[in-house]
Parts: C-alpha cells; sequence; structure tokens
C-alpha cells in the first residue's frame, strides 16, 4: 500500500493521522526530496523520511499538529548538530511540512428553533458536519437543513443508543424547553465529545447543574460544559448568538486558551498535578 492509498484508508477508518514532506533540502540529507511520512494520532508512522532525530522530532510535532489542527513548516541545519542526521553527518539543510490529515469535526445540534437553525447555517460555512435533533416534524426536516449530514425528528429521550460520540465531537443544546436540556445535557455528560455547550442564563444553568448534582453527577462533568454558551460579545439575535456559539467552538478545536475559560483552568489543572 503506498502512501496515498494509505491516507486514503485513514480517512475511510475515521483516523487522524498527519502527513509529512520533505518541501526544501540543500546539501547532503538522509533522505530524498519529496520524501513522505505519515504520523497517526497515535504515533504509529508508515513511511520515512531519514530516520534519526529528525524523524524523531518530526513525529512528535505531527501529533502536536493533528492535536491543534494546525500545519507548520520544520527547519532542520544538519551541519549544526550532527544528532540530527540518520548516520553520519549529512551536514545539509532541510524542510519539512507537517499537514494534518483530519475529516470535518461532526456538531450535534439539539434543537432545530431559531438559534438552532442558524448555529447550523454557521457551522457548515465554517467546516463542521452537521447533525440535527429535536422532536418536531415540523422544525426538524431536509428542507430547512438540506446540507445536514443527518436530520432526526423524534423524541430526545431516543438520543442514547442513536448516536455514538467520540472525543473530537461537539455538542451544542439549544433546545425550547429548560427540561428538553436538562434531558439532552444529562446524557451528553456520559460521552466522551469534545465540547458540550448549552444555551440559557446563569440562573438557569446554576439550576440545571443543581438537579444533575442531586443526581450524583461530579462537578469534573459539570466542568465540562460550557454554559452559558458561546463567547461574550454581548450578542442578541439568533444569528448574533450563533456566531458566537461557532466562534467558541473553533477557538475550541484550535485550542485557544485565551479565547476560553474552560481551556485555562484545564491547563491550569495540568500543571498542578505535574
Amino acid at each position: 500500500m503506498d502512501i496515498y492509498e494509505r491516507i486514503v484508508a485513514l480517512r475511510r477508518e475515521g483516523r487522524r493521522a498527519a502527513l509529512a514532506t520533505i518541501i526544501g533540502a540543500r546539501g547532503s540529507i538522509p533522505s530524498y526530496r519529496t520524501a513522505k511520512m505519515i504520523v497517526c494520532e497515535d504515533g504509529v508512522t508508515f513511511g520515512t523520511i531519514g530516520g534519526g532525530i529528525v524523524e524523531a522530532e518530526v513525529c512528535k510535532a505531527a501529533v502536536q499538529a493533528i492535536a491543534q489542527e494546525t500545519p507548520r513548516t520544520l527547519a532542520f541545519d544538519l551541519s549544526q548538530d550532527p544528532h540530527h542526521g540518520a548516520g553520519p553527518v549529512c551536514g545539509g539543510k532541510l524542510e519539512v511540512f507537517v499537514e494534518p490529515l483530519l475529516s470535518p469535526p461532526s456538531l450535534y445540534v439539539f434543537g432545530a428553533g431559531h438559534v438552532g437553525s442558524c448555529v447550523y447555517r454557521v457551522a457548515c460555512m465554517a467546516g463542521f458536519e452537521v447533525a440535527i435533533w429535536d422532536d418536531r416534524e415540523e422544525y426538524a426536516n431536509r428542507e430547512r437543513f438540506p446540507d445536514a449530514r443527518e436530520v432526526v425528528a423524534a423524541g430526545f429521550g431516543g438520543i442514547p443508543g442513536s448516536f455514538e460520540l467520540h472525543e473530537q465531537d461537539f455538542v451544542v443544546i439549544v433546545t425550547r424547553a429548560h427540561d428538553l436540556d436538562l434531558q439532552v445535557l444529562r446524557w451528553a455528560l456520559t460521552t466522551p465529545a469534545r465540547y458540550i455547550g448549552m444555551i440559557g442564563s446563569k440562573r438557569k444553568v446554576a439550576g440545571l447543574f443543581q438537579a444533575l448534582e442531586s443526581e450524583g453527577v461530579s462537578q469534573d462533568k459539570l466542568d465540562r460544559v460550557y454554559a452559558p454558551i458561546g463567547l461574550d460579545i454581548g450578542a442578541l439575535s439568533p444569528e448574533e448568538i450563533a456566531v458566537s456559539i461557532v466562534a467558541e467552538l473553533i477557538a475550541c478545536r484550535r485550542q485557544v486558551t485565551a479565547a476560553l475559560p474552560h481551556l485555562r483552568r484545564q491547563s491550569r489543572k495540568g500543571d498542578e498535578a505535574s
């Protein structure tokens, strides 16, 4: 299986990876120009760009590029550090471009009303694959959501078992009633979803959190919830609220800690743990 067939296979399997390609070389290098290597999220590699410390550093950078979903270019001067070579000192210079190979992120929107509809439109433009769920057929239908990956018109109680969420998935809860929000949130917290956001005022959020705490839901789980949802940009209309929500999704996807208190808290917890 060549490198391109491997890329297709990984995408079909839904596996996240990065492609490292030598894009520039001068002098002697431990591989050939345009050599390529695939690095999977778990560090497994296919192909080689020459081995040695160069390849090890590229693998490390590739895993970071996958996590942050951003490409990067690495430069190596093999004449300055003999440890960069795969064998004898090469003496050349090379550049390696690391490109994440990612499927579009999946966004599950629960609630197909005004806000849900606007979130769908903005999220599609931002590159998300959107699935819609609402218990009203007049709202959840293909006419209103023609480009959605999936549109479900059914009671919210049927969600468990219908969707299998993964660690890179996003959940937005914007139903028409507090009890329905609570029902969806209760389920979402049992999943490994990367992002769980719920619409509502601080008072509403506090009330729902109190209800979940009384059911035995831990504070650590509640800390995962982005609520009130969306970046604080003073949004008022459904369209503005949708922009603030999708902006928050993008910030979470790109791990922009400056924009998200959740990520800052997680970073601090990591520092304290280490």
